[in-house]
């Protein structure tokens, strides 16, 4: 389980670090979620809020079993080393993505758009959002959105080759962008000025490529772990 410790960390830090991006596409869902609630029901506002993320890291987890499925069945063959650079690339890509510099990572977001577009039409009717129940089931739903933050992700929790370890990962990404996504839901424009900043978004763009860096195999990883 100690060894578990330094992946769940990163796991968690990619989610804080890619929440920027999250806010992007469940920002206006956010303010959805809570139209029409007064301001000093707060508790009420957070119950959503918090029913819905639930539902939306549940279905990270989901994504992330299945994802381990495949990482299992190859870790012990030749496959596997192939799926730990494309996994190391694709965080890579994901700082570019992050940061601004670079877009590329949109196509690999056209894959999912194939199973959106038989999803959206069962999530949209459930807005306006009556209840936690509905806001928990829309989050599982939405959580399927094309994203190449979570299919980055995917791939570099899959590449752990065990299901329930990359199940448990994406669960944790999932609550790295809690903080923000809670925030905005709340009303916290602060917050949303923060993650636009392009400082902020270079920092959290190059950290994710250095990490894209460091879990690519090599020698490298051999040498900085014995230091």
């Amino acid at each position: 389980m100690l060894d578990l410790i330094p992946l769940l960390a990163s796991a968690f830090i990619l989610g804080l670090l890619g929440a920027g991006h999250c806010l992007g596409m469940c920002g206006g869902l956010m303010g959805a979620l809570t139209f029409g609630i007064p301001p000093e029901q707060q508790h009420k506002r957070l119950r959503m809020l918090i029913a819905y993320n639930l539902g939306r890291v549940s279905s990270y987890a989901i994504a992330g079993f299945l994802f381990g499925l495949l990482g299992w069945a190859v870790e012990q063959t030749a496959a596997a080393q192939a799926l730990r650079i494309v996994a190391a690339v694709l965080l890579i890509c994901l700082g570019l993505y992050l940061a601004g510099w670079w877009h590329g990572l949109t196509y690999v977001e056209k894959v999912g758009s194939h199973l959106w577009k038989y999803i959206q039409p069962i999530a949209g009717r459930l807005l306006p959002v009556r209840s936690t129940a509905h806001a928990l089931l829309l989050g599982g739903l939405w959580g399927w959105l094309p994203c190449g933050l979570v299919y980055s992700t995917l791939f570099w929790t899959a590449s752990q080759g065990d299901a329930a370890t990359s199940a448990l990962l994406m669960f944790t990404f999932g609550l790295g962008t809690w903080p923000v996504l809670l925030a905005s839901g709340l009303a916290a424009e602060r917050v949303s000025v923060f993650l636009r900043k392009k400082n902020v978004r270079y920092a959290a763009g190059t950290l994710v490529i250095l990490y894209g860096f460091w879990t690519l195999p090599g020698p490298h990883q051999h040498w900085l772990m014995g230091h």
